[in-house]
């Protein structure tokens, strides 16, 4: 998106302000936001997400062993052998398989996190991509539903005979 005062640079700063119940947004290159007085707090700040996490990762809990020594029972990836606390160090899973290892300890930090381990928020997707399946699906079950209760059957075999062939292509 381009900057809307000077519209030649990429804009990276976006501004948002609520006056009146009405949202105004503006899309600014440094430059011009600059020129305007605006200056982002965190412009020289580092953004360590890897010491966020490394912080919030519990330590591995302790076990009594036999002879009263405590043992560590230390769980690792079995396709590339990273540890949990390897994962609180660094911020970054080693592989795929990681996640199946680890579910319960990140279904714990996401928890924590995010005050849930379910996402609920947006999608990431391309602007129309994945979008239109799903419209169609809201529409086609609309119709299905209009259709049986006019007591159109065929119609409504045909709608859900749709259905059933744009849930089994996603």
């Amino acid at each position: 998106m381009l900057c809307e005062d000077c519209n030649q640079n990429e804009s990276t700063v976006h501004l948002t302000q609520i006056v009146d119940n009405k949202k105004l947004v503006l899309n600014l290159c440094k430059e011009c936001a600059e020129k305007r007085g605006f200056h982002s707090p965190f412009e020289h700040m580092p953004f360590p997400l890897a010491d966020i996490v490394t912080g919030m990762v519990s330590p591995i809990k302790m076990s009594p062993s036999r002879g009263g020594r405590k043992s560590a029972k230390v769980k690792k990836c079995p396709k590339c052998g990273m540890t949990f606390e390897d994962f609180g160090k660094s911020g970054r899973l080693g592989c795929g398989d990681c996640y199946r290892t680890f579910h319960d300890e990140l279904t714990d930090l996401l928890r924590r996190i995010h005050g849930s381990p379910r996402h609920r928020g947006k999608g990431c997707v391309t602007p129309g991509a994945a979008v239109e399946p799903v419209k169609e699906e809201r529409r086609l079950k609309d119709e299905l539903r209009r259709a049986v209760e006019n007591e159109e059957f065929e119609k409504a075999a045909s709608l859900r005979d749709q259905i059933r062939s744009l849930s089994g292509a996603e």
